[in-house]
């Protein structure tokens, strides 16, 4: 048979999500009954080959949760996870007895410091334990997984006898666990080896890797467990588990995928749904994915450096390795910031649909230039604020300079503005009952008017603290009414433009003789 991209069933790698079970080990990260099948729903339908679906022992909670997937899933191995105990096989037996593929993944401790400080037994006595719950569990299911925790810290004799007596006993697959991130690639990949030459019967089962990131390295140690001849990986969606989490899915996927010239192998998954799987599990463990994580982070296809952005305008393979939508992104972003050039400014400005001369073009840069060292983030919404601020102001007589503002809770309130009047500087400070009131009367000392407010509103652009605020100001004279816009990330400047490009309106409209009615078009 063939696999994916052309492999033999030799090149398969079997990816066992354990996300349901290890991943909901991480504290904090409990998810209810229908957030579980709603997540192995996702799983089974991206190609993913063994669910694991629970410890069924653990409680009722958990024996239901996977009962219920194993009745549901239509593609998937669904496993139930046990202890060496005939109570733990039994109830993970009956647990999965529903599933198309049910499997018992059964496992004991077989490192010297496991043995003595945690279970208290002789190494004989583990190997009878090994024997005596694999024999157990292929009673009840044809598929079988042995693990030795903490394998990796085993003495190299003893996890050959161990690993020999399972698959003797009935073991389909044998899991040899990295269970406390300890060890390195070149240790794992020649650990795998050294096991499948010296264990007589290891053709007979599949071997697994399991690894932790308590070293960072967890998807290398499960790359290079697969070069040592293991074909199934156990790992988790966003990496998420115990401590500091399991090797993640998507990033062990997207390797193979990506560097199949290293790595000679296929999986069944689709990876177009590897974001959205993240996002759901992101979701229902409320665990969030760092900006910067590899392949689903929210930052993965993002560029925000000038140099990155003029090549990625060039050619995106300047600076992908893979296509956003070959992992469910829909599209690489040019993330607006203090670090973006010209060219990616430009391919904003006609992304959003402005068509603007150069130096105007030049002017609105250097707004975004000044407003991206204010923000963390500048937004879509951010750009079009300032753009259609900046052409508002193209043709005003008066403009803001400075703005200095005294307030808090021992008032009055002052306010001192430096405004360009048809090109003359002129500065006064003035009070008022609040901040914005004494902006509008220094304003308007510099600016006599009988201009009305009829409206003063304020809304955010954009979310967070430091999002730029969108002030309306609407004045009425004489029957006539504008509205003056502005938007700052100090919603005081903004109110004084806001004012002040009301104010412009109403001195146009006032040496314009052209009928109120065309004004409108």
């Amino acid at each position: 048979m063939s696999t994916p991209n052309g492999r033999t069933d030799a090149d398969r790698v079997l990816i066992f999500d354990t996300t349901l079970r290890d991943g909901e080990q991480c504290p904090g990260a409990t998810m209810t009954f229908e957030e579980k099948l709603e997540v192995a729903d996702l799983l089974d339908g991206m190609g993913v080959d063994i669910i694991e679906a629970g410890f069924p022992i653990a409680s009722v909670g958990d024996f239901e949760a996977v009962s219920e997937i194993a009745r549901r899933v239509r593609n998937a191995t669904v496993a139930g996870l046990a202890r060496a105990g005939f109570n733990d096989i039994d109830r993970a037996g009956e647990a999965v007895r529903a599933a198309r593929r049910p499997r018992i993944h059964t496992f004991i401790s077989t490192s010297p410091v496991h043995m003595k400080h945690k279970l208290q037994k002789e190494p004989d006595q583990v190997l009878e334990m090994v024997i005596a719950s694999v024999a157990r569990a292929r009673n009840l299911v044809e598929d079988v997984e042995w693990s030795c925790e903490d394998g990796t810290r085993t003495e190299h004799d003893f996890l050959c006898r161990c690993v020999e007596a399972a698959i003797n006993a009935g073991a389909t697959t044998i899991n040899i666990p990295d269970t406390v991130g300890y060890t390195t690639p070149d240790e794992y990949r020649a650990l795998f080896r050294m096991v499948r030459e010296r264990v007589p019967n290891a053709d007979k089962a599949v071997f697994s890797v399991h690894c932790h990131d308590d070293l960072g390295m967890a998807v290398a140690n499960s790359l290079a467990g697969v070069e040592g001849g293991a074909r199934q990986v156990e790992c988790t969606i966003n990496g998420i588990g115990e401590r500091a989490g399991n090797a993640a899915l998507e990033e062990v996927v997207m390797a193979i995928r990506t560097r199949s010239d290293a790595y000679p192998y296929a999986t069944g998954i689709d990876a177009t749904q590897l974001t959205r799987a993240s996002r759901l599990v992101s979701a229902v463990t409320s665990f969030p994915v760092q900006y910067n994580k590899a392949i689903v982070g929210r930052n993965a296809f993002a560029h925000e450096s000038g140099i990155h952005q003029d090549g990625m305008l060039k050619n995106t393979q300047t600076y992908e390795i893979m296509t956003p939508e070959s992992v469910g992104v829909s599209k690489t972003s040019l993330v607006m910031g203090k670090h973006s050039g010209r060219a990616a400014f430009r391919s904003k400005l006609r992304e959003l649909g402005y068509q603007l001369g150069e130096n105007a073009v030049e002017d609105a840069f250097t707004r975004f230039k000044a407003l991206a060292d204010r923000k963390k983030h500048v937004y879509d919404e951010d750009i079009e604020a300032l753009l259609d601020q900046e052409i508002a102001s193209a043709h005003e007589r008066v403009k803001v300079l400075s703005l200095t503002i005294i307030a808090g809770t021992m008032g009055p309130q002052s306010a001192t503005i430096t405004l360009d009047l048809d090109g003359e500087h002129r500065t006064v400070q003035a009070t008022g009952n609040g901040p914005v009131d004494a902006i509008f009367n220094a304003i308007n000392t510099l600016v006599p008017n009988e201009a009305v407010l009829e409206l003063y509103q304020v809304s955010a652009v954009t979310e967070g603290t430091d999002a730029q605020a969108e002030v309306s100001v609407r004045l009425e004279e004489k029957g006539k009414t504008v509205t003056g816009r502005a938007a700052d990330t100090d919603t005081l400047v903004a109110s004084a433009r806001a004012y002040v490009s009301a104010l412009n309106k109403l001195m146009t409209r006032r040496v314009t003789n052209v009928p109120e009615a065309l004004r409108a078009i």
